[in-house]
């Protein structure tokens, strides 16, 4: 497998309460790091998955299961391989 790297945009309670962070962790979110910028949160993944996909896909899954916390887009992905 391998590791995936992507942003989640994020909106609902203050991530950065130590609470939530608690919570996000319990929920399967270990592997990211929280962040807010410009009054945005997010929370920065590096996802160990077969597919880029089914990272975004069980991130997003473990995120919703934190009540208050809801999924607004996703904000970056892996470069293209030409690019790196």
């Amino acid at each position: 497998m391998s590791i995936h790297h992507f942003t989640l945009i994020v909106d609902g309670a203050d991530l950065q309460d130590d609470a939530f962070i608690d919570a996000l962790f319990e929920a399967g979110c270990a592997d990211a790091t929280v962040g807010r910028t410009g009054g945005i949160q997010y929370l920065d993944f590096d996802r160990e998955a077969p597919t880029r996909t089914e990272a975004i896909r069980s991130a997003v899954t473990d995120v919703k299961r934190v009540d208050g916390v809801h999924v607004v887009r996703i904000a970056t992905a892996e470069p293209h391989p030409a690019y790196t």
